[in-house]
């Protein structure tokens, strides 16, 4: 089924999330964009223009050999026409079609850039299959490849997919001048190829010496500065836009427009880093790889302003900091951190071969750029960007306290992990339901749990799968039946109102917060209230969920979603859990509350239940557990336990 967020319905909805001040600059928006149509501003003249932004000397001779070889391994797969980007395989990217979606068959249309439909499917085909590749970051890992190497064949592709890319896309037209989040990081990707490329003799033709490369640079810069992410819309994407137009500024600073841009992104990125993030450091969006991408556009940003001698606001410095203690402190031992809210693969910066883990490769950044903490968890990969961002980035003395030890509970984001022997690692979501008022990228996910026991999902979010064209299975992933809580009268507990809408809000208490018992609530089914305590005793091995409503009788459906490695064989209220870690068997014993028809589900699709999706367009079949029952008093007391034993 197709997702068309244009009618009628759908336009109220969002414009009744807006304040007037939002309101009022998207009508100046849509003026502009009418006057764009016949009257598109030119770029000006400019001489003598230079790349002065290299890396120092001796930076690439530090990157690990184990690096290195994961980068060329990537970037030979790249120069053979080989990618996948969410889920399917590529094998055109020699010489790429800028406007096809391989997953549908369709070609966007390439008129004027705010005419194309781009959420309607049917017309465009699956956007995040256009935009992927076009944000360019496959070609820094080319560029990148050609730094270690400095073989000459991959610095020539890069050009020549520049060029290509520029010759398709001139400025406004298509589908590629449509999102300020994909400009933001196309920049940024630009910025880092030309200083990949700096050995290479024909770097400055490519860029500073070719008109239309700056024709492109300077359109992009003007794009942002014109259609920035406004009021409800503040989240991740502005973020995007502001380190880009920073890294761009920056590096490429040769226009008159050139210093205020760079003044205006760096407090727009100062503003929204500080707007986006909690004081714990928890991204405000709840959702773990908007975490990440936030802490990496913001690093790359710093990077670019360090390195052209731009003051910095220090309270940017902090919460980079803050982010990447915050990170240190959820992930589990084996560097995985939570799987929550919405996630779509998206990173800042990519300049390392597959097989490089994200998170621990942050954390070594981290680590390298402000020092790590005694409790931080340690970091035994290696990764090519770390060095590159370090060499960039220059020490500063923060005037800000860090913890002295490992945080537990974030108040302020309603999350609290829970650990145990045997490596237990459990989150519990007691925290609002989203950011801002459309809390675009939240889930209905009030009161779940997720358990890993040595860094495999045992009780499971359940992730993403898709954001566009498949509305049935965007519903599922992010409702309250998809997540390990409980469901009332068939109905989520936030009421959405398109696919990055939620029109009412579920409010969330947390009641205690302790290292081994947590306890909240929330007022999401009218007329009732979801109770749940979570307990995690260390000598028995086990985790107690207690779950509580109060209020008048009401359907219940709890689930427990698990994941993908697990097999469970169900038995009236029992369920016998194995997997295999590192080639050791272990085991686990769910008791279910005994109130409830229990039912194993797995793999179904009309509707969809029992799913696990490991990435943006990907999903595979998991078995989820759904107890149903009444909460009439005269059937059940109205508090029902479920506890989850480990094997030795």
């Amino acid at each position: 089924m197709t997702v068309i967020s244009g009618s009628a319905g759908w336009y109220l909805r969002r414009l009744s999330r807006m304040g007037p001040r939002e309101v009022g600059g998207r009508v100046g928006d849509a003026v502009r964009r009418r006057r764009w149509r016949t009257s598109p501003p030119d770029c000006p003249n400019v001489t003598g223009a230079r790349f002065r932004a290299a890396l120092p000397a001796g930076t690439v001779a530090a990157i690990p050999p184990d690096a290195v070889k994961r980068l060329l391994a990537e970037a030979d797969r790249l120069m053979a026409g080989h990618a996948e980007f969410f889920g399917v395989a590529r094998e055109d990217l020699v010489d790429p079609d800028w406007s096809y979606d391989p997953k549908t068959g369709r070609r966007a249309p390439s008129g004027y850039a705010f005419d194309v439909p781009y959420r309607n499917e049917d017309a465009v085909g699956d956007i995040k299959q256009i935009w992927e590749p076009s944000r360019h970051q496959y070609l820094t890992v080319l560029a990148a490849a050609y730094a270690v190497t400095g073989d000459e064949r991959y610095a020539e592709r890069v050009a020549t997919h520049l060029r290509s890319w520029w010759a398709a896309n001139p400025p406004l037209r298509g589908v590629h001048w449509i999102s300020g989040i994909e400009l933001g990081i196309r920049l940024l990707s630009w910025v880092w190829i030309r200083r990949l490329l700096d050995g290479w003799p024909g770097a400055a033709g490519l860029f500073e010496d070719n008109p239309v490369a700056r024709n492109q640079i300077w359109h992009h810069q003007r794009w942002l500065a014109a259609f920035p992410s406004r009021g409800s819309s503040a989240n991740n994407h502005v973020i995007a836009e502001a380190a880009g137009q920073t890294a761009a500024a920056c590096a490429f600073g040769w226009f008159p427009d050139s210093a205020r841009w760079r003044a205006g992104a760096l407090r727009s990125l100062e503003r929204h880093l500080r707007a986006n993030t909690f004081h714990s450091g928890l991204n405000r969006e709840l959702a773990t790889e908007y975490h990440g991408l936030v802490l990496e556009l913001g690093l790359a940003a710093l990077a670019e302003a360090d390195a052209a001698g731009v003051p910095v606001p220090a309270t940017v410095r902090i919460v980079l900091l803050r982010m990447t203690d915050a990170l240190a402190a959820v992930v589990d031992n084996r560097l995985r951190p939570p799987r929550q809210g919405d996630a779509d693969d998206g990173h800042g910066l990519i300049v390392d071969g597959a097989g490089t883990d994200r998170w621990g490769s942050l954390l070594a950044t981290g680590e390298a750029v402000f020092g790590r903490l005694a409790w931080w968890p340690t970091v035994t990969g290696t990764d090519v960007r770390t060095p590159l961002l370090a060499a960039l980035i220059k020490p500063t003395a923060l005037p800000v306290s860090r913890p002295a030890s490992r945080p537990a509970h974030f108040a302020d984001a309603g999350m609290t992990i829970l650990r145990g022997p045997g490596e237990i690692w459990a989150r519990c979501d007691g925290g609002p339901h989203g950011f801002l008022s459309i809390a675009a990228h939240a889930h209905a996910d009030a009161l779940s749990v997720e358990v890993r026991h040595d860094g495999v999902d045992v009780l499971a979010d359940p992730g993403t799968y898709c954001y566009h064209g498949q509305s049935e299975w965007r519903q599922y992933f992010r409702s309250t039946l998809g997540h390990n809580t409980l469901q009332l009268d068939g109905a989520d507990q936030s009421v959405s109102g398109g696919p990055f809408l939620w029109t009412r809000h579920a409010r969330t208490r947390v009641l205690e917060a302790g290292a081994a018992r947590w306890s909240a609530e929330h007022d999401g089914y009218q007329g009732a209230v979801h109770r749940r305590r979570v307990e995690l005793a260390d000598v028995k091995r086990e985790l107690r969920i207690v779950d509580e409503v109060r209020g008048p009788g009401r359907d219940v459906r709890l689930a427990f979603h698990l994941g993908p490695a697990i097999t469970a064989h169900l038995t009236g209220d029992r369920a016998v859990l194995t997997w295999t870690v590192d080639g050791e068997e272990r085991s686990a014993e769910l008791e279910l509350p005994a109130e409830l028809a229990w039912r194993a589900h797995r793999g179904e699709t009309a509707p969809p239940l029992g799913w696990y999706s490991a990435g943006f367009g990907r999903k595979e079949p998991t078995t989820t557990l759904i107890g149903t029952g009444f909460t009439d008093s005269a059937v059940l007391s109205g508090e029902f336990t479920t506890v989850l034993r480990f094997g030795g």
